[in-house]
């Protein structure tokens, strides 16, 4: 199952929007030890195999969930 990660960063317009097979959990752990640390990164890799990277000072949010993708027209 894929997951969605969502990134928001500071002062900028776009959020970044990530695909990848880690579980909630495992993405949620990697996040707190990026927080937790002076000068922190938070890593993900994607489903392709792409790694992002972003520094923990820039982040504004992050947002985990379940992919959607496969669904077309309007979703109520």
């Amino acid at each position: 199952m894929t997951v969605e990660v969502k990134i928001g960063v500071q002062n900028v317009g776009r959020e970044l929007v990530v695909e990848t097979e880690q579980g909630n959990e495992a993405i949620a752990e990697a996040l707190q030890s990026a927080l937790g640390t002076d000068g922190g990164v938070f890593s993900l890799t994607d489903t392709k195999g792409k790694v992002t990277l972003v520094p923990t000072a820039k982040l504004a949010y992050v947002e985990i969930g379940r992919s959607t993708a496969g669904q077309v027209g309007f979703r109520s």
